[in-house]
């Protein structure tokens, strides 16, 4: 190439104070910036490259799936082909993206891929929104993969020893992705790779290792988001609920989550964030349930007695002249991560129960005492957008009665999305319907708000403030600061009686070591701190809908969804809301009462591994016989 077409090659234009160079792909002059790949490059101009293993959200870009192939000319020298993902851009390079040369690679590519991966497509989770199936529908792969060579796929392992996930080794393309998300998302690093070359496979730990043996993993399915198959999956319950809705000796109580309302739209193509409240209300009356409620109600009681608590550990601290840092207790994935990293803080969790074991512990006591139900034959299912919330409702102090738990059955948002489809129900087009028995059911703005990050903080302060002295009615401007996508919020609140405390919000396990470590330290400067292990809170938790390559995308409309409904809701705080008022007067007395200790508080343990752990497969027996 001669000096003048380098020069113009090279030649860079000002944009937002970054240099613009210049390359051809597809025949097309592009611009890019210094550092950019190949393929960011070509998305950012609207060409299509087929990826698997790539994951632009994380940063991930391991180039192992070798399915983002791309011919290059450089400026100098000959011309190769590369993977698109991880090969950074040069100034002049021209890229053909569709020749027949790739084609042919990456459908050959595919074939080797499919030849070692479990094709018993109708039985996965991801049927239907599948990666790899949509790989090989766009590369015209139609025959049976032309490889000849033994496969691994059957030889890989099958575990489903937690409560929650399971991992069918057989569908693993090893793209990595979920050790990346559960490095990068939940900081716990608890997935690793195993072995080399074919023999490669996810494990939880050293070979051999069982998952429910993992002293890491906190169950928060970030990694299930990101699986591009049926690899990571949640546990498919759905088959529990429809024979319990079938059985007439069962009486079927339903509670559903508020990031659930502004989730499971998408899965019938509403927009992120649109409220189907009423129309999931609607859909389990279609189904037969007996009873729909709102956890929103139950998230409300939350808040009386967390903020009680807190409240008078406050007041105690500064009457003693002494600081402590307490934290919310309504994340499962939050809990397990103190009890399995950090158990020297369990003193500092709130006893609290979360909306969930609450809502549970009420509907085998307090809902048959008012509908004069025989509680035994209650099953109260939980429609939740975490799958942390299956080993929560299987903890030994949210089991009342040998074998009997508070809450029976939870089903993810997308667990209940596949439900739906099964029955023939399109969401889209049912009716709104009101839930049932107003006194479970009635709600505030404060127990919407549980939905988002910072929400819980934000329910708690309200309540907090106006049981102090403070009639405030503007809810809003005096906590924005604890809203948004900041991993780590922060804020001075008056309390009269207490004085000034300082509260933080921290979402994404990631971030919360910074927080956990000062605390550790004794160099806290927080009072009071809000966890949510999932970005966003739980409207981004590992049981939402994962037919999109790009989860967090739809955060901020999801969190807006929650923040309208609040701000639409008659009722904004806890402590206001009739029927939690009437739980107190008919039921529990006041918070932190006897009755309400009994039933909305919980203990912690340590669960860190011992210096000396007994044998795998005392630890695994253990897990069968607990189940937890």
């Amino acid at each position: 190439m001669n000096e003048a077409v380098k020069g113009e090659a090279a030649m860079t234009n000002e944009h937002n104070g970054v240099a613009d160079l210049r390359a051809v792909i597809n025949g097309r002059e592009v611009a890019f910036r210094e550092g950019e790949t190949v393929l960011e490059a070509a998305r950012r101009e609207g060409v299509f490259i087929e990826t698997l293993c790539e994951f632009a959200e994380m940063g991930h870009r391991p180039g192992t799936c070798r399915m983002c192939l791309v011919e290059v000319t450089p400026v100098e020298g000959d011309a190769f082909v590369a993977t698109s993902c991880d090969t950074v851009l040069r100034a002049g390079w021209r890229v053909e993206t569709k020749t027949a040369k790739i084609r042919r690679m990456q459908k050959l590519q595919l074939e080797l891929l499919m030849a070692d991966h479990c094709q018993d497509c109708a039985r996965c989770s991801r049927h239907g929104a599948c990666e790899l199936q949509s790989a090989g529908m766009r590369l015209g792969l139609r025959a049976p993969a032309r490889i000849h060579f033994r496969p691994k796929a059957a030889e890989r392992r099958y575990d489903d020893s937690r409560r929650a996930l399971v991992f069918d080794g057989s569908r693993c393309v090893r793209c990595l992705r979920c050790v990346e998300a559960c490095r990068k998302v939940a900081g716990q690093s608890a997935l690793t790779l195993n072995g080399v070359g074919t023999s490669a496979a996810i494990g939880f730990g050293p070979v051999g290792m069982k998952w429910a043996e993992s002293s890491r993993c906190v169950a928060c399915g970030q990694c299930t988001l990101v699986c591009p198959t049926g690899a990571l999956s949640e546990k498919d319950q759905g088959d529990v609920l429809l024979d319990w809705i079938e059985d007439p000796a069962v009486t079927t109580v339903v509670q559903t989550a508020p990031a659930v309302r502004v989730q499971l739209g998408e899965a019938f193509g509403l927009p992120p964030g649109t409220n189907v409240e009423g129309r999931i209300t609607a859909a389990l009356k279609a189904l037969g349930v007996d009873f729909v409620m709102d956890t929103r109600w139950s998230a409300d009681v939350t808040i009386m007695e967390e903020g009680t608590e807190v409240l008078a550990k406050l007041k105690a601290d500064r009457e003693a002249g002494r600081r402590g840092t307490y934290f919310t207790s309504c994340c499962p994935g939050w809990v397990n991560y103190v009890e399995l990293s950090a158990p020297e803080l369990t003193p500092n969790l709130s006893s609290t129960r979360s909306p969930q074991a609450i809502f549970g512990a009420l509907s085998k006591t307090y809902l048959p005492q008012k509908k004069g139900l025989d509680a035994k034959a209650i099953r109260t299912i939980a429609i939740m957008p975490c799958t942390a919330k299956k080993e929560e409702a299987a903890r030994p102090t949210l089991v009342r009665e040998a074998g009997v738990q508070d809450t029976d059955l939870v089903l993810t948002t997308r667990e209940f999305a596949a439900v739906l489809r099964r029955a023939g129900i399109d969401l889209a087009q049912m009716p709104e319907v009101p839930y049932d028995s107003p006194f479970m059911s009635a709600s505030s703005g404060a127990g919407a708000l549980f939905g988002a990050t910072g929400g819980v903080m934000e329910a708690a302060v309200r309540t907090m403030r106006a049981v102090t002295g403070v009639d405030d009615k503007t809810w809003r401007p005096a906590f924005e600061a604890v809203r948004g996508m900041d991993g780590i919020k922060e804020a001075e609140v008056e309390l009269p009686g207490v004085g000034v405390i300082r509260i933080a919000v921290v979402h994404g396990l990631a971030n919360v070591k910074t927080v956990v470590e000062a605390v550790k330290r004794g160099e806290s400067r927080w009072d009071f701190v809000e966890v949510m292990a999932c970005p966003g809170g739980c409207v981004g938790g590992g049981g939402a809908g994962r037919g999109q390559r790009t989860p967090r995308a739809a955060l901020p409309s999801r969190l807006q969804g929650i923040w309208k409904i609040d701000a639409e809701a008659p009722i904004r705080a806890s402590h206001e809301n009739p029927d939690v008022r009437r739980l107190y007067e008919d039921f529990l007395g006041e918070p932190g009462s006897h009755l309400a200790h009994d039933l909305l508080h919980c203990e912690y343990r340590d669960r860190r591994a011992a210096p000396n752990p007994p044998s795998a497969e005392q630890l695994f027996r253990t897990v069968e016989l607990t189940g937890y």
